[in-house]
């Protein structure tokens, strides 16, 4: 074994004691874009594929609930709970991990429910999930109630927490970036550029880029315009990374300003589209023949495409895309996108 191989090894051993479910279908691939980077005539641009994890379509989810639900099984609970948007990839991901590894599951989702489904709602029921239809509640405000009512049926319930994003979770992307550390040299990289939303991957991403000392720049590009109802989304990711670093043990405290968050592409607010996330999705398909969300990558990918069009990114380094997944809910926004 040579020596970055042998350190990246000795990194990882700080997860070996947490149960582990195994649901993915990893190491994802790393591509190079190569049309698309001659098209835009910046940077090399690299993909690191999770919308090939394998479950349920794929997406970043898996290797959060692998984590997540290798502690269920290990309390020995038999329903998992949780929540989101209709067209939730993490609902979906999760309605499909559960059904292989033999467990209930529960799914509260905002809104009402709708006379057609569609994209991963469609994928949910086909996966046999009880599905909850919670209106305004898409965050899991409902929860604490289910949770009681399953007791009392002799359930024994396990709530996942939205996004799969608590230290467990986050548990699965310090993993992830220590898988992407073996398949390139990331000395040739200037940024990874994600999709962030509910913290787990970037604050995972955050700490194994530490751990590895590594010196790209880490960009999570905000999706929701929404903040929480005591801290900004910014220190909720804050709050995560320390709290995860504390969980294994390790001696890494964080700033807040290590937390590196772009909040310029929320214009419009969750789930609806602009022109500009439109053309990215165009883009990348025609080019590539790879297809991004409407929700979550579409907008991150817009953004770093921006970027580079903007020539804000040096051209003499890569810059990476971090491809989360989510292509189901496409169906959900036809209308929109074509």
């Amino acid at each position: 074994m040579n020596c970055k191989a042998d350190f990246i090894m000795q990194k990882c051993s700080i997860l070996q004691h947490l149960p582990k479910a195994k649901l993915g279908y990893l190491p994802t691939p790393v591509i190079k874009l190569e049309n698309l980077s001659r098209i835009l005539g910046g940077p090399d641009i690299l993909m690191k594929r999770d919308d090939l994890t394998g479950l349920a379509l794929g997406g970043n989810k898996t290797r959060k609930l692998e984590y997540i639900l290798g502690d269920a099984l290990k309390k020995g609970r038999d329903t998992v709970i949780t929540a989101g948007a209709q067209q939730s990839n993490h609902c979906r991901q999760t309605a499909a991990a559960a059904a292989k590894l033999g467990l209930e599951c529960h799914l509260l989702l905002g809104g009402e429910q709708p006379v057609k489904l569609n994209g991963n709602l469609l994928l949910d029921e086909l996966f046999g999930a009880h599905i909850h239809f919670t209106k305004e509640n898409r965050k899991g405000e409902d929860i604490p109630n289910l949770v009681e009512t399953l007791k009392l049926s002799g359930h024994k319930p396990y709530v996942i927490h939205y996004g799969g994003s608590n230290e467990l979770g986050a548990c699965g992307f310090i993993e992830a970036g220590f898988e992407l550390a073996t398949q390139l040299d990331v000395k040739n990289l200037s940024h990874v550029f994600f999709a962030s939303s509910s913290g787990g991957t970037h604050a995972g991403l955050m700490i194994a880029k530490s751990l590895l000392k590594h010196n790209y720049e880490l960009t999570g590009i905000q999706i929701d315009k929404a903040e929480g109802e005591t801290i900004s989304f910014k220190h909720h990711v804050h709050k995560l990374v320390n709290s995860t670093s504390s969980f294994l043990n390790l001696q890494q405290n964080y700033a807040i300003n290590e937390v590196l968050l772009d909040k310029g592409y929320l214009e419009t607010g969750y789930g609806v589209l602009t022109e500009q996330e439109k053309e990215a999705i165009q883009l990348l398909a025609k080019s590539e023949g790879i297809l991004l969300d409407p929700v979550y990558t579409g907008r991150a990918f817009a953004a770093m495409v921006d970027k580079i069009q903007k020539r804000a990114l040096p051209i003499d380094k890569q810059v990476l895309f971090w491809h989360t997944g989510g292509a189901p809910s496409l169906f959900a926004y036809s209308g929109a996108i074509l």
